[in-house]
C-alpha cells in the first residue's frame, strides 16, 4: 500500500457543523411563521434538506438556476409544503432570517481543528465540496481553517459534482498526488465514499449520526467522531 501523501475532506457536516447552523436557522423560521409553529423541528429539517438536495444538486450545480434563483424557489416550495403560498417579500424576509441565524451559529465539528493540526504536519490537505467557493470559504474562515488547505475544489466552480470521479481527479491534479496516495474523509456515503471509490481513492466514512447504510461493508473504514485525533490520524495514515 502506497504511503498517504494527501487527505481530502468534505466540508459540510465533516469539518464544518452545517446541521447545527441549519437547525438554528429553521428554529428562527419556526418561531416566526405560524405554518411552522406546530411542526417538529426534525420534520422541518427533513423537508428543508430534501428541497436543498433536489434544487441545489439538480438546478444550481448543473447551471440551470443561479444561487439566488434556487434559494427563492427552495423557500417558495418550503412554505408551500406547509400550506402557504408565500409572496416574494415573505420569501425574501424568511431567507434573511434563516441566513442571519445560520451565520451566527457557524462552528467547526468537534475535534476537527485538532485533527487538522496533526495532519497538516504530515500530509497535504484539501477540500472537495458539492457547493460553491464563496460560501465554503466563508465557513472555512469562520472556523479558523484558512491556513490548513492546499486545495479547495467546489462543484459550482468546476462544473462537476460528487460522486463523479472527475471532481476528485481535479483535486488530485491540483494537490499533485495519485489516487493510491490519497484518502477521502466525508459524511455522505453516496457523495464521499462512493465518489472516492469511483476515483480509486481510499474512503473513510464519517458516520457522525449513526446512519444505517445497506451498502456498508468491512472494506470501508467508519468513524463516528473526529476524536481522539491521534486514533483517527492512525486510521487515516495507517501508522
Amino acid at each position: 500500500m502506497a504511503q498517504v501523501k494527501a487527505v481530502l475532506f468534505d466540508l459540510d457536516d465533516t469539518l464544518y457543523d452545517h446541521r447545527y447552523s441549519s437547525r438554528n436557522g429553521l428554529k428562527v423560521l419556526k418561531k416566526k411563521y405560524k405554518c411552522f409553529k406546530n411542526i417538529d423541528i426534525d420534520i422541518l429539517e427533513l423537508e428543508y434538506l430534501k428541497l436543498l438536495n433536489e434544487i441545489h444538486l439538480s438546478k444550481v450545480l448543473t447551471g440551470l438556476y443561479t444561487i439566488d434563483e434556487a434559494r427563492s424557489l427552495r423557500y417558495k416550495r418550503f412554505f408551500s409544503k406547509f400550506g402557504v403560498d408565500a409572496g416574494s417579500d415573505e420569501i425574501t424576509h424568511a431567507r434573511e432570517l434563516y441566513s442571519t441565524a445560520y451565520k451566527a451559529s457557524r462552528r467547526a465539528v468537534q475535534g476537527s481543528k485538532n485533527l487538522l493540526d496533526i495532519l497538516k504536519t504530515k500530509v497535504k490537505l484539501g477540500i472537495v465540496s458539492n457547493n460553491y467557493g464563496e460560501e465554503q470559504k466563508a465557513k472555512i474562515k469562520s472556523c479558523g481553517f484558512e491556513s490548513y488547505f492546499d486545495v479547495i475544489v467546489t462543484s459550482v466552480e468546476v462544473g462537476v459534482t460528487k460522486p463523479s470521479p472527475e471532481i476528485f481527479f481535479l483535486a488530485l491534479e491540483k494537490i499533485d498526488c495519485l489516487p493510491e496516495e490519497t484518502v477521502m474523509v466525508g459524511d455522505s456515503w453516496e457523495s464521499d465514499v462512493k465518489g472516492a471509490q469511483n476515483a480509486g481513492i481510499r474512503p473513510i466514512w464519517f458516520n457522525r449520526y449513526g446512519f444505517d447504510c445497506p451498502e456498508f461493508n468491512s472494506t470501508v473504514a467508519e468513524i463516528k467522531s473526529l476524536t481522539p485525533a491521534e486514533k483517527v490520524k492512525k486510521l487515516i495514515l495507517f501508522v
